[in-house]
C-alpha cells in the first residue's frame, strides 16, 4: 500500500513539473512575443484590406510633434514607429551582442566560430540569390530585404517544440540571429543612409566618443547613458543615418561590469544586465507587435499572383525560402567539416537544417530594410511586403515540420559522431 501511494506521490510530482514545464514554454516571452506578432500581423491585413481601411492609412500618417519653438520634431506616426521605437528594439539587440560577446556564447572564437560562419553564409547567400533575380531592375537596391532573420520569431517557432528538441540548438539559433542582426545593422548603416549632413554628423560621433569616455571613467547610474543616448539619436537621426544605430551604439557602451560589493548586497546585477531584464518584455511584447501592426498592412486588393513574379518579390521568396537555408546550412556544414568549430552537443544535421529554414522568417527586419528601400505606399513597396509574408510563412512552417521529424536527440550516426570527434581533436 505504502509503494503504491509512494508511485502515486511520485506520478502526481511528475505530472506537476511537467505542467510546469509546459507553462514555462508557453508563457516564454520569445513564444508569446511570436504569437504576439502574428495577431499584430493578421489585425493588419484585415484592417488594411476592409472596409475600414482609410482609418488605417489616418492612424498612421497622423502627424506628430514634438520639442518647442526652433527645435522640434515632427513626423508621421509610422515613423516615429519606425524610427523611434525601432531604435529601442536595436537598443536591445546591442545589448544582447555585448553580453554574448562577453559571458555568452560567442566570447571565445571558438564558440563564436560555427554561428559567426552560419550567419556569414546566410546573408552572402539570399542576397547573392537577389542580385540574380533583380540585376538590371530598379528593384536591385532592395537586395539587403532578405538578408536578416527575425530573431523573436525564429525562437518564438523554436520554443513551440519544448522539449522535442535540443535545448542547446535554442543557443546555436540565437548566436546565429544575434551575429545575423549586427550584420543587417552594418548593411542598413552603409547601404541604407539617406544624404548625410555633416554637422549633425560630427555631433553624433563626439557624442559616441563621450559614451565610451563615461563608461570608461566608471559610471554605472543608467539615467546618464540614457540622456546620452536620446541626444545621440537626435543627432543620428539629423544625420541622414538611420536613427536606429544609435540605440546599437547606446546599447554597446552600456556597463557590463559588476562594480564591488562593500556595503552593498552580495548578489547584484551589471546595468547591462538590467537594462536588457527591462527592456526585453516592452520589446518582445509591444514594441515588435507595434512595428508589424504598423507595417504590414499590405493592400490586397491591388496586388495578384502575377506580382509576385516581379523581380523584387521574386528575388525575397527565393532569397529568404532558398538562400536562408543553402547559406546556413552549407556554411555550418563547410565549418565543421574544416575543424573550425563543432557542432553543439546533442545537435544533429538535421537539427541544423531546420534551424536554416526557421532563419529564413526575414518578417520584422525584412519589413523595416524593405521600408527604408522602397519607402511606403508604392507598388513595389507592397509587392516586397506581400513577399516577405508569403516568404516568412513558409519559412516557419518548413522548419517547424522538419525539427518535429528530426526529434530531441541528435540523431548522428556512429560514423559521423566518429568524424566529427576526429575534426574536435584535430582543432584542439
Amino acid at each position: 500500500m505504502q509503494a503504491q501511494h509512494r508511485k502515486d506521490d511520485a506520478s502526481r510530482v511528475t505530472t506537476r513539473d511537467e505542467a510546469a514545464s509546459l507553462l514555462e514554454r508557453l508563457f516564454a516571452p520569445d513564444l508569446i512575443g511570436g504569437i504576439l506578432l502574428i495577431l499584430a500581423t493578421a489585425v493588419a491585413l484585415v484592417w488594411a484590406n476592409t472596409g475600414v481601411s482609410d482609418s488605417y492609412d489616418a492612424l498612421w500618417s497622423t502627424r506628430f510633434t514634438i520639442g518647442f519653438e526652433g527645435f522640434e520634431l515632427s513626423k508621421p506616426l509610422i515613423l516615429w514607429v519606425n524610427d523611434l521605437l525601432m531604435a529601442i528594439f536595436f537598443l536591445l539587440v546591442g545589448l544582447e551582442i555585448k553580453a554574448e560577446l562577453l559571458t555568452g556564447e560567442l566570447n571565445s572564437p571558438r564558440k563564436a566560430a560555427v554561428p559567426a560562419i552560419a550567419a556569414v553564409g546566410g546573408m552572402l547567400a539570399p542576397a547573392a540569390i537577389f542580385f540574380m533575380v533583380a540585376h538590371g531592375d530598379s528593384s536591385v537596391r532592395g537586395w539587403g530585404i532578405p538578408v536578416a532573420t527575425d530573431i523573436a520569431f525564429a525562437l518564438g517557432c523554436l520554443r513551440m517544440l519544448g522539449t522535442r528538441v535540443p535545448a542547446s540548438l535554442l543557443i546555436f539559433l540565437t548566436a546565429l540571429a544575434i551575429i545575423d542582426d549586427l550584420g543587417a545593422i552594418l548593411i542598413i548603416t552603409l547601404f541604407y543612409a539617406h544624404d548625410t549632413h555633416v554637422l549633425p554628423l560630427a555631433i553624433a560621433a563626439l557624442l559616441t566618443i563621450v559614451l565610451v569616455l563615461v563608461n570608461r571613467s566608471g559610471a554605472r547610474r543608467i539615467s546618464i547613458y540614457v540622456v546620452l543616448g536620446v541626444a545621440l539619436w537626435v543627432a543620428t537621426l539629423k544625420s541622414g543615418i538611420h536613427a536606429t544605430i544609435a540605440g546599437v551604439i547606446l546599447g554597446v557602451c552600456i556597463p557590463a561590469d559588476v562594480p564591488a560589493a562593500g556595503d552593498k548586497p552580495a548578489r547584484i546585477e551589471s546595468p547591462l544586465r538590467v537594462l536588457e531584464h527591462a527592456l526585453a518584455p516592452w520589446v518582445n511584447l509591444a514594441i515588435i507587435p507595434i512595428f508589424a501592426l504598423a507595417n504590414a498592412g499590405v493592400r490586397l486588393g491591388g496586388l495578384s499572383l502575377r506580382d509576385l513574379n516581379s523581380p523584387a518579390a521574386l528575388g525575397i521568396i527565393l532569397g529568404l525560402v532558398v538562400g536562408k537555408q543553402l547559406g546556413i546550412f552549407s556554411a555550418t556544414y563547410a565549418g565543421v567539416r574544416l575543424g573550425l568549430g563543432s557542432l553543439p552537443v546533442e545537435v544533429g544535421w538535421r537539427h541544423v537544417y531546420g534551424a536554416s529554414v526557421l532563419g529564413g522568417i526575414g518578417f520584422t527586419m525584412a519589413l523595416f530594410i524593405a521600408a527604408l528601400a522602397y519607402g511606403e505606399g508604392n507598388s513595389l513597396a507592397e509587392q516586397a511586403k506581400l513577399a516577405i509574408l508569403i516568404a516568412s510563412a513558409l519559412c516557419a512552417a518548413g522548419g517547424i515540420l522538419i525539427l518535429l521529424r528530426a526529434g530531441s536527440t541528435s540523431g548522428l550516426s556512429a560514423e559521423q559522431t566518429a568524424g566529427e570527434a576526429q575534426v574536435q581533436d584535430r582543432a584542439e
